[in-house]
């Protein structure tokens, strides 16, 4: 028995578990290992894919997916007969959440629950057991519960500050709350304790949040670079991928996620990258295929809303109307991302006023990143309450990310309201960041954009030297230009308009925390010192 237990130690001493990335659109999801006394009983590796998914884990790597089914079937048959193993437990339930994270299966985290809470039960966190507290805090960021990942995961910094597997877990909580700042320093400390490609990766994605391209950038590759596993490697480049798409770049990131797939065939997030790059290129029927494949393992909310509206852009209303009628499901509700890709789906071709509703709850829960801005002010908008939505659409554009869709939301809001210098500005800069964002929403900016055409080359009456202002004004003067195209720019399904008018007023948003750095403050003012010098303010 003493054999059979120093046996199973090697794959005990091990959390893996995950966060999707908020972003609408776009994220790898995968989970990165926690344990850094991994190997502590000295014990030899063995061969097999479940000893593959917890070696990969000791550096903080994903496992490949059949490893991890085959972790969590050697922990189940160990746990049948070893109950009080405090520690398998809190493998198998961060085991049970990176696969609900990975595969969009909201089935695995009530299982990752009930297991992590038995690991505590057996060993409590004030008697040492930092691993299952930990595993809740990734559990809870799988989940999208961003306030619930941070409380965990501070309560295991303060009891050991060293342990370089609890910063992910902050940073990704601090970025679902929208703290920023706080995300970075967490990513400088684990950067002072861990290095390697999932350091790298990790840094990756921060400075990507923060606009800084280029650093995001070298960070993927070093990541490539180091990467010691295929699935490891996959993910760093499926992450070149989406750089490379984010700055419209579409032939650059066909060509990562391709190697991707050639490293791991049918990698998720690879092949729902590909699809995006495929329909950017005018390969829609590769790209639907491409969807179709992903869908069938990786059923993503974020896939699925991706995929309808490719089949919406090819004309293809019944298989769109299919597609969008999955993400009705009650299954999407414990996903990271799955609020605000419900928000923008309800936004866009559903019920606007719910897409409101949904989204209002998520910011008054403290969920205050730049995505969850941006999709309540889209959404806002779409109930046409454009007044209230600007705020929010504001403090997307300014945290720092280059978003096309960001951008577009923004740009299409500010027209509504007549804000033409600004939406001008703004629609442009979609397109600018990445002609293809969407292949519904990127024709319509460029429809909006030559609508509101060039801006005047005469200053405003207010700049002019006095001896060249006219007239004082009758307040019958017509406004320019002589059309509002916003309906077209932010029409949703099937083309139908909206104005996006002000019929609640100037009120700002009700909910909206009165805090620092939150729609209606400082952000909203700085927005003036970015007007382009020389362009009329309406």
């Amino acid at each position: 028995m003493k054999r059979v237990m120093k046996t199973e130690n090697v794959s005990r001493r091990i959390l893996v578990a995950g966060v999707g990335a908020v972003c609408a659109a776009t994220a790898l999801v995968y989970l990165p290992a926690l344990l850094p006394g991994l190997f502590d009983d000295g014990a030899p590796a063995a061969n097999g894919p479940a000893a593959r998914a917890t070696l990969a884990a000791r550096t903080g790597a994903p496992a490949a997916l059949p490893d991890l089914a085959a972790l969590i079937d050697d922990r189940e048959k160990w746990l049948a007969e070893h109950g009080d193993d405090d520690a398998s437990w809190a493998v198998l339930g961060a085991a049970y959440a990176e696969r609900g994270a990975r595969l969009g299966d909201a089935a695995s985290f009530p299982k990752a629950e009930q297991a992590l809470r038995r690991s505590l039960r057996e060993r409590s966190a004030a008697g040492g057991n930092l691993d299952a507290q930990l595993g809740l805090g990734l559990l809870a960021n799988a989940r999208g519960e961003w306030k619930s990942a941070r409380t965990f995961a501070e309560q295991v910094r303060k009891a050991n500050p060293k342990r370089w597997s609890t910063y992910p877990v902050l940073i990704d909580a601090y970025s679902g709350i929208g703290d920023y700042t706080s995300a970075r320093k967490a990513m400088e400390t684990l950067e002072k304790l861990r290095s390697g490609a999932m350091v790298s990766a990790r840094a990756a994605r921060v400075h990507r949040d923060h606009g800084w391209r280029e650093d995001a950038w070298a960070d993927a590759e070093h990541a490539a670079a180091l990467a010691g596993t295929p699935p490891e490697k996959a993910a760093a480049l499926a992450r070149l991928g989406d750089l490379a798409w984010e700055r419209g770049e579409p032939e650059e990131a066909l060509a990562q996620y391709g190697t991707a797939l050639r490293v791991v065939p049918g990698h998720g997030p690879a092949l729902a990258g590909r699809a995006r790059a495929r329909a950017a290129l005018g390969r829609t029927d590769e790209a639907a295929g491409d969807y179709r494949t992903v869908l069938e393992k990786s059923p993503l909310p974020e896939y699925v809303l991706a995929a309808g509206e490719l089949h919406e852009s090819m004309g293809l209303d019944g298989d769109a109307r299919s597609l969008y009628e999955r993400l009705r499901t009650e299954a999407w509700r414990n996903g990271a991302d799955g609020q605000v890709v419900l928000g923008l789906y309800e936004a866009d071709h559903g019920d606007p006023a719910a897409a409101v509703r949904r989204l209002q709850a998520e910011w008054a829960r403290g969920h205050g990143s730049m995505q969850v801005a941006d999709a309540l002010g889209w959404a806002l908008y779409r109930a046409d309450r454009a007044r209230e939505a600007l705020p929010y659409a504001k403090r997307a554009t300014e945290e720092g990310m280059r978003s096309a869709l960001f951008a577009y939301h923004r740009g299409v809001i500010e027209q509504a309201l007549e804000e033409y210098g600004p939406a001008r500005r703004h629609l442009a800069e979609a397109l600018r960041i990445n002609p293809y964002f969407s292949p519904l929403l990127a024709p319509r900016a460029r429809e909006a954009v030559a609508a509101l055409g060039a801006p005047s080359d005469e200053l405003p009456e207010e700049l002019r030297p006095e001896s060249e202002a006219g007239p004082a004004k009758t307040g019958t003067e017509k406004k320019a230009p002589a059309r509002n195209p916003a309906a077209a720019a932010g029409s949703g399904a099937a083309g139908a308009a909206r104005t996006g008018g002000t019929s609640s007023g100037d009120a700002e948003a009700p909910g909206a925390p009165e805090t620092p750095g939150v729609p209606g403050t400082a952000r909203a003012e700085r927005s003036a010192s970015r007007e382009v010098p020389g362009e009329p303010r309406p």
